[in-house]
């Protein structure tokens, strides 16, 4: 991968303000940053975001605040606390905002729900942690069971495992 072609390339990563799946969130991390770009954390946590096993994150920006032409994706780290956005208008519009400007809108497990009940899944082939298929087929997605899936510069993962891939996709379509 070239840097040069990453230059000022930022992603939003969206953490819910508890219980965000750690793997998930260091993971796609690592994988965008040894990639070039630059990383913005995004959450409507008053101090600091809490994953799973008590890991601390500090957001750099309120969902409030979100200005989408300063980044050019968005991904939505999963988790058990992210179920608690799956109906958050506000978030709804920031991901509606992203993909109607032509820009990578991506969610990993639980959190693809998001991408779905937005309406953006509707005809679309998703994937997503599998107790949450209903989630997304309720919404007009086609659930499709591997671990990354793209389509129309939408990308969804599955879980923890799929974490690398799914990150990997995001730096590949912004080269």
């Amino acid at each position: 991968m070239n840097a040069f072609n990453v230059i000022n390339k930022s992603v939003l990563l969206v953490l819910p303000a508890e219980d965000f799946n750690e793997t998930e969130f260091l993971s796609v991390k690592s994988v965008l940053i040894s990639g070039g770009l630059k990383i913005f954390i995004a959450s409507d946590a008053y101090s600091l975001c809490t994953g799973t096993s008590g890991l601390k994150v500090k957001a750099d920006v309120s969902l409030y605040n979100v200005n989408v032409n300063n980044f050019s994706a968005i991904a939505i780290i999963g988790g058990g606390g992210i179920k608690k956005y799956w109906n958050n208008t506000l978030l709804h519009s920031i991901v509606i905002k992203f993909y109607k400007a032509g820009k990578i809108t991506s969610a990993i497990c639980s959190a693809a729900a998001i991408l779905a009940k937005a309406g953006l899944l509707n005809g679309v082939k998703a994937v997503c942690y599998p107790e949450n298929r209903n989630e997304l087929e309720r919404e007009g997605a086609e659930f499709i069971d591997t671990a990354v899936v793209e389509s129309n510069k939408i990308i969804t993962g599955r879980d923890p495992q799929a974490a690398t891939e799914f990150a990997g996709r995001i730096v590949s379509l912004l080269l």
